[in-house]
């Protein structure tokens, strides 16, 4: 079996472009996992196995057993290929590809949107631990996951050297859209803080047409249209609901600041997933989680200190529900990363409004706290333009991916 030249380099840089049309999924606290929603999976090649010292010469491995060397310019095995998990590119002959279990995906998703909605109710439980002080545990328990990867695939700390002010203000409006939605739960209920940072994938349309040229049709503006109405629903400002507002946690003033707050962590996720697109795969995973959490640990330290708020917690309650917060929050962002890996971004983030429904049930059972008419129809309203925003990319990359087959 002889491979063709180039074929191992053409292989690669299509599976390395980024489509301007990809879907970005959103995971709590300014996270994103960026997928293009035309492939079944898309996964980034790990730093090694690229072209060599980026001359866009195919890199040469030792050959699969059964293929025919051809010359020493031909790519015999592109580095997929050679003992990585990665998906190949040139199939080595007798191989089989493993069939994933129908609806494992999806199921994946739903352990993911429970594991982050659970996590959100124990910050809610936490009495007198700082929400920035709860950020900061969060990047702890980020560091602590991704350095492993970080020496495992040789990625280094920094990046490459024209990406590393992408990664540094990904780092900053990530860990800042963490910060403040950690605050919104603590001020406002579970459900309206949930719903309203699932705005999310609009605003990103909006900002990718500003920053990125991407297409937005009227389909979108409508979306828009219909995500502010919701966000307006919840927020129920007194100069159109007057000054009585019901069904809110402690004063109108805290509620006000929390929709404040996570009308600015949506944004900020929403630039996030913009720089993650401008970027594309040429950075690995890690080393976007590692800017991350780095970032967002010193900027907690540092807010800690001004504010004079850095304490530990007085009770053993607390101290538990922070290492459970660090853990179900890296549990959801690995379910959600595997279930990107086996199935198409649309579904996914379609599946991924069961957060929604997990924070009204969670915040009724355990919370004692019934959700207004308006809060259900602002959900309605947010969850219906986020979807619609979904299935419409999924449906471009779709099409796209089917004429390029053609």
């Amino acid at each position: 079996m002889r491979t063709k030249p180039g074929a191992c380099r053409l292989a690669r840089s299509r599976r390395h472009r980024t489509e301007p049309g990809s879907l970005m999924v959103l995971s709590q606290a300014g996270e994103a996992a960026a997928v293009p929603a035309g492939t079944d999976k898309e996964l980034e090649a790990p730093p090694g196995l690229e072209d060599d010292a980026g001359t866009g010469q195919p890199c040469l491995h030792p050959a699969a057993p059964g293929m025919e060397s051809v010359g020493a310019e031909e790519c015999r095995v592109c580095g997929c290929c050679s003992g990585s998990p990665w998906p190949r590119c040139c199939g080595a002959p007798g191989t089989k590809k493993k069939a994933a279990c129908p609806g494992l995906g999806l199921f994946y998703t739903l352990l993911s949107a429970f594991l982050f909605s659970v996590a959100s109710l124990f910050l809610k439980k936490i009495e007198d631990v700082h929400s920035v002080e709860v950020s900061a545990f969060r990047c702890i328990f980020q560091m602590a996951f991704v350095l492993p990867g970080l020496i495992y695939y040789k990625t280094g700390f920094l990046g490459p050297k024209g990406k590393r002010i992408f990664l540094f203000f990904r780092g900053l409006l990530g860990s800042s859209a963490m910060i403040l939605l950690y605050y919104a739960f603590q001020v406002m209920p579970l459900a309206d803080a949930t719903v309203i940072t699932f705005s999310s994938p609009v605003f990103t349309s909006l900002l990718a047409w500003i920053f990125l040229k991407e297409k937005y049709s009227i389909w979108d503006l409508l979306f828009t249209l219909f995500t502010i109405t919701g966000v307006v629903l919840i927020a129920r400002p007194p100069f159109l609901f007057g000054s009585n507002v019901t069904g809110i946690e402690g004063s109108y003033t805290d509620h006000l600041k929390g929709t404040i707050a996570a009308i600015a962590s949506t944004v900020s996720s929403a630039s996030t997933f913009v720089i993650l697109r401008k970027v594309g795969k040429s950075v690995h995973y890690f080393l976007s989680i590692w800017y991350y959490a780095v970032i967002g640990l010193i900027g907690c330290v540092i807010a800690l200190f001004v504010m004079n708020e850095w304490r530990l917690p007085y009770c053993g309650k607390d101290r538990v529900f922070l290492i459970l917060i660090g853990l179900l929050g890296l549990g959801g962002q690995i379910f959600l990363t595997k279930a990107l890996q086996i199935e198409k971004a649309g579904p996914v983030a379609i599946m991924k409004t069961m957060d929604v429904v997990f924070a009204f049930i969670l915040q009724i059972l355990f919370l004692n706290h019934l959700p207004t008419w308006w809060t259900v129809g602002g959900a309605l309203c947010v969850v219906a333009s986020s979807s619609g925003t979904a299935i419409r990319k999924w449906q471009q990359s779709s099409k796209k991916a089917k004429q390029n087959e053609i």
